[in-house]
């Protein structure tokens, strides 16, 4: 894998990471979150707080979470991931905001409707969260089900949008 360019970042749900690669932003992760960059992943990255894709980003996930609408106009580098887990990626994007869908039915939407939990699989190594809004995904009921950077800033994210019931 090339150099990453990363800035941290201090956020309301938490410590955030972001990295950008030559041909996008590639990642947003939470300190603690499942999938993450390890630590000697990181320390290979060269801090740029001035690369234009990270202020971007930096500021665009500050001003959501802070109750904004989140526009994300810059490239994504999604290839990270196999080109299943791309699809699904794409699909996660394609999900407005304050609104839902269920595993079940990003697997229909993909046309694989009997990979739900390959789906489930896919959208919990989403490698850009917040911006690729996996987020949305909730359990067949409409329940809280699993999420990389914990439950609880799933629920405080759906809140944000303000998503009914959560």
């Amino acid at each position: 894998m090339p150099p990453l360019s990363a800035l941290r970042i201090d956020s309301p749900l938490g410590p955030i990471t972001l990295a950008a690669s030559a041909q996008g932003l590639c990642g947003l992760w939470f300190d603690d979150q499942k999938h993450g960059p390890t630590q000697a992943q990181r320390q290979q990255w060269s801090n740029d707080a001035l690369h234009p894709w990270l202020k971007s980003a930096a500021a665009q996930v500050l001003a959501y979470l802070s109750g904004q609408t989140l526009q994300w106009e810059g490239p994504l580098d999604l290839s990270a991931g196999t080109p299943f887990q791309q699809s699904v990626w794409q699909a996660l994007l394609r999900i407005p905001s304050g609104q839902s869908q269920s595993y079940g039915e990003l697997a229909r939407l993909l046309a694989r409707p009997k990979a739900v939990r390959a789906v489930g699989a896919a959208v919990g190594r989403n490698p850009v969260s917040i911006i690729v809004p996996c987020h949305r995904v909730l359990g067949a009921g409409g329940q809280l089900t699993g999420y990389a950077g914990g439950l609880w800033r799933k629920q405080a994210l759906l809140r944000l949008e303000g998503h009914p019931g959560i």
